[in-house]
């Protein structure tokens, strides 16, 4: 199966280095920096399209890899030309968007998947079978954090709320997705940040800091905790309790090795190449363009998670929570 990759930067090599491994996969790829997308074919085998109508034209499916706030017109053209699309998270910038995208590929009858790969932790697939095995009883409380450094991307993107959304659309949509994969429909939302309704006036911070929290419609309540305000690295954790017991998780005590050096501090597992997440996501999302099945995440999953994280941009901005 010939495969796009749209985007040549951190993201786009990551799923190349996973493509890289699959026999049945020929990798293609475009970015609109010709020098980028030259070291990008260079390092991993794939085949460069002179322009992102041209990769369409050639593939048989598409992996949009770059800033968020390009996600919708690139799916959207892949969508229309009758080719499966993976977006990486989020789906789309805004909500409608999303459901625009969501309306196109039906009417196209092609495959949209969302690029929530926390799914495909095994760390966090296993404490969602968990929880729905009812190993914990009723779910109670949940508390989740995620972050670490400023995130900065080409041309500082990150960094501009206006193309990336900031912490909350960024990265807390990680976890509004697990959270409501695995607890159900939210209610309402309520969210204070740093970098919006408690900003300190003149200061000027090379990040972001959230704390979310959800009331679930079941009565479970989450704590959602982002940072990229972090200077000891990237750090994960999730703790759920119940009615009968409590499951936690954290990604420092399970990390095999830990890597600290002037560039920053990062950290790895001993895992088989199959058993990595984002390989796992990207073999499931070939094997379903394949089979011509269903997507393995639903795009409606994709469009709830960026509808919670704006009514928690909503509700930062504003001091109150918010309903869905």
């Amino acid at each position: 199966m010939r495969v796009g990759v749209v985007g040549a930067g951190g993201m786009g090599s990551v799923h190349a280095r996973k493509y890289a491994l699959m026999d049945d996969v020929d990798l293609y790829a475009f970015d609109r920096n010709q020098e980028k997308l030259d070291n990008y074919c260079t390092q991993f085998g794939a085949t460069g399209a002179k322009s992102l109508e041209a990769l369409i034209e050639t593939v048989d499916a598409v992996d949009v890899c770059t800033p968020t706030d390009s996600h919708f017109e690139i799916a959207m053209a892949a969508v229309k030309a009758g080719k499966a699309v993976l977006v990486e998270k989020p789906m789309c910038r805004t909500v409608q968007e999303c459901r625009d995208l969501i309306d196109a590929a039906k009417t196209a009858g092609v495959g949209l998947m969302p690029g929530q790969v926390v799914r495909y932790f095994g760390d966090f697939e296993a404490v969602h079978e968990a929880v729905k095995a009812g190993k914990v009883g009723k779910p109670a409380v949940v508390r989740s954090r995620r972050g670490g450094r400023a995130a900065r991307g080409s041309d500082l993107w990150f960094q501009d709320h206006e193309r990336s959304g900031g912490v909350l659309l960024d990265l807390a949509v990680h976890d509004f997705d697990w959270l409501t994969w695995t607890f159900g429909d939210v209610k309402t939302v309520h969210s204070r940040t740093i970098c919006l309704g408690d900003r300190v006036e003149g200061a000027e911070f090379e990040g972001d800091y959230a704390l979310t929290t959800l009331t679930f419609a079941s009565g479970c309540i989450a704590h959602v905790e982002t940072t990229w305000m972090d200077p000891t690295g990237f750090r994960a954790t999730i703790e759920v309790c119940g009615s009968e017991g409590m499951i936690e998780h954290d990604t420092r005590n399970a990390a095999t090795l830990r890597i600290h050096t002037a560039d920053g501090s990062r950290q790895e597992a001993n895992l088989a190449p199959s058993d990595d997440p984002f390989f796992r996501q990207l073999r499931a999302f070939v094997d379903a363009v394949e089979k011509g099945g269903a997507m393995p995440v639903d795009p409606e999953d994709g469009l709830r998670a960026v509808e919670i994280a704006w009514k928690a941009i909503e509700s930062a901005k504003t001091g109150r929570a918010i309903a869905l």
